[in-house]
């Protein structure tokens, strides 16, 4: 597996088809916390794992975005859940490209949808508030070559998945 560091707009990446999670505890506040699945055909629910550490979309994006770009080419869109996610712009530009962000209620508010041309990954989005040691078996779980687990049994992990009235699970909120 390799580690993927940010260094201000460039990334260094030993292998493109795995990232790793930080370990629990690590403090590199440089360190992008993503782990993909191995390039193989398509399984489960999920491409793999994302720790943000805010629930600040634009602030997060460049960083996760300019890894993903690596694997999938230049990301054209991504797609998140509204009410997961702070108040954000419907466009941001990085590395001098334009990406589209769309907010959607129906979409899953445990994950994010990134799209290029001829790629789209679906990543479960752990909670900032997660604790190192749940965030880190989070991502493990969603990584996995075979995983086919459900969104809130990945999560389950984390303390974040909380029933909500319609029965679907959602990301818990720090105080919920």
């Amino acid at each position: 597996m390799a580690d993927v560091r940010v260094r201000g707009r460039s990334t260094d990446m030993t292998s493109p088809a795995i990232t790793r999670s930080a370990p629990p505890g690590a403090s590199d506040s440089h360190h992008l916390r993503l782990r993909l699945k191995p390039r193989a055909p398509v399984t489960g629910f999920v491409d793999g794992g994302w720790w943000p550490r805010s629930r600040d979309l634009p602030v997060e994006l460049p960083a996760l975005l300019a890894v993903l770009a690596v694997r999938m080419g230049p990301v054209e869109s991504v797609s998140y859940n509204l009410d997961a996610w702070g108040p954000s712009p419907r466009r941001v530009t990085l590395d001098g490209r334009r990406v589209r962000l769309s907010g959607y209620r129906s979409q899953h508010p445990a994950t994010i949808d990134v799209l290029s041309a001829g790629h789209q990954l679906t990543l479960l989005v752990v909670p900032p508030e997660a604790t190192p040691q749940a965030a880190h078996d989070a991502l493990l779980a969603a990584g996995r070559r075979a995983n086919n687990d459900r969104i809130d049994a990945l999560l389950h992990a984390t303390g974040s998945a909380r029933p909500r009235s319609d029965g679907d699970q959602a990301l818990g909120t720090a105080g919920a």
